[in-house]
């Protein structure tokens, strides 16, 4: 289909554009931005007046829960739930059941994804076998099969030349390793930050230190190997502290923030608030100050929702016994602009910098061709309403897992319509 985006506002970091200027899109792809390539002729105009037209969302971790555990969400409501949150690319995780350690797995995920017409899925394989910390995966079939990157989800491998030997082999074969920076052993069974309202709380706590151990285990093993990591939502002021170091070293390192840790705290515990028990914890007020500074910075690359959509049965209990987690597909755009918004930067070019924490950056993260706007390029758009007001209740999200810590509160700015590949998979009233 030939469409025609007019009178909208086109940010697109990738390309240094912010400027109301006409989208064209023609078989599939951007065909003209801010005039018409020659003969072209649309079969349907979308009126964006009033809103912005981003880049489709780039979403670097989205647990999608199949396959194993379709009583918590299905492949076709967190589908839904992406596109209507404006995600048109998204990265899963291997923690499935069975886990993503076999290349028949990853094909058959990657197939009943395309069936659905909806987000592009772009799985992470298991990094070793049955994400036991054992034994190495077939990296280079899973690859083939349809792998961007290799990660251990929330296990941890307990022997670091397990972890020395998966450095080096995909240093070899170029592939980036995701991993998340917790020691298996610090914290273990803990649930909230250690800190004061842990203590008062009577909750068993997980230490800054925990992150920070780990990460000088993973830069002193990126050292030997040369390899690429990628660091899936940091924490802490500390942790974040030795990443920028270690980017100044020139360590082939990049990272990521879940949104929900650029709002929360542990105070937002409450009173014992299930929705607020999420991995890694939230932390205190400093911590999530310093992951605020190191998005304006850059020192981190990329925003994620860290979807996890989890049951009622799982989520519905005491605070130490609740399963952790919250969905957050729907809620990653608003929410990454209200950091802007209480970040005091209104201007064009926070602005422009935050679109390309959830697109631009985050694709280059995950080494994919997407989050632009460029012609040529897949049409992956969202036409964003910022001045929409919605209240976060479970009826309003299409996810299957309707827990969140943001449940109640009023957020500005709601998606209209998400394109991906040329076709309107998801819009709101008339656009």
């Amino acid at each position: 289909m030939k469409l025609h985006i007019k009178n909208g506002r086109v940010i697109d970091p990738a390309n240094g554009i912010d400027a109301q200027q006409d989208v064209y899109v023609a078989d599939g792809k951007i065909a003209g931005i801010g005039s018409a390539p020659a003969g072209f002729s649309a079969e349907r105009t979308i009126d964006a007046q009033g809103l912005l037209v981003l880049p489709g969302l780039v979403d670097l971790s989205v647990r999608l829960r199949e396959p194993g555990y379709e009583y918590k969400a299905t492949l076709e409501s967190e589908m839904q739930a992406a596109v209507q949150g404006g995600v048109t690319s998204l990265i899963c995780p291997p923690d499935t059941d069975p886990v993503l350690d076999e290349p028949g797995l990853v094909e058959m995920l990657k197939h009943r994804a395309r069936l659905l017409n909806q987000a592009n899925v772009y799985p992470l394989g298991a990094l070793t076998m049955d994400l036991k910390g054992e034994a190495l995966t077939e990296m280079a079939e899973l690859t083939e099969a349809g792998c961007i990157g290799f990660s251990q989800a929330e296990k941890p491998i307990l022997d670091t030349t397990v972890l020395l030997r998966a450095l080096q082999y995909a240093q070899t074969f170029g592939y980036t390793v995701w991993l998340r920076p917790q020691d298996p052993h610090l914290g273990r069974g803990g649930i909230a930050h250690s800190g004061a309202v842990a203590s008062r709380l009577g909750l068993s706590g997980v230490p800054v230190m925990a992150e920070t151990v780990a990460l000088h285990t993973i830069f002193e093993l990126m050292r030997s190997t040369g390899a690429r990591v990628h660091l899936c939502r940091l924490s802490s002021a500390a942790g974040l502290e030795l990443v920028r170091a270690a980017k100044k070293e020139g360590l082939a390192i990049t990272c990521d923030v879940g949104v929900h840790h650029v709002h929360l705290t542990d105070m937002d515990i409450g009173f014992f608030d299930p929705n607020a028990r999420m991995t890694p914890p939230l932390r205190a007020q400093r911590d999530r100050d310093a992951i605020r500074q190191a998005l304006a910075d850059g020192t981190i690359d990329a925003i994620c929702s860290d979807h996890t959509p989890v049951d009622d049965d799982e989520k519905m209990l005491p605070f130490g016994e609740a399963s952790p987690g919250a969905t957050g597909l729907e809620l990653l755009l608003a929410l990454t602009l209200k950091w802007v918004q209480e970040a005091g930067g209104a201007d064009s070019q926070a602005l422009s910098r935050a679109v390309g924490k959830v697109t631009s950056e985050a694709s280059k993260v995950a080494g994919l061709k997407a989050g632009s706007l460029s012609v040529g390029s897949a049409a992956d758009i969202c036409l964003f309403d910022p001045d929409a007001r919605w209240k976060v209740e479970a009826k309003a999200l299409a996810s299957q897992g309707k827990h969140t810590p943001f449940l109640g509160y009023e957020l500005a700015g709601k998606v209209r319509a998400t394109i991906v590949g040329g076709h309107v998979a998801f819009e709101r009233g008339a656009v």
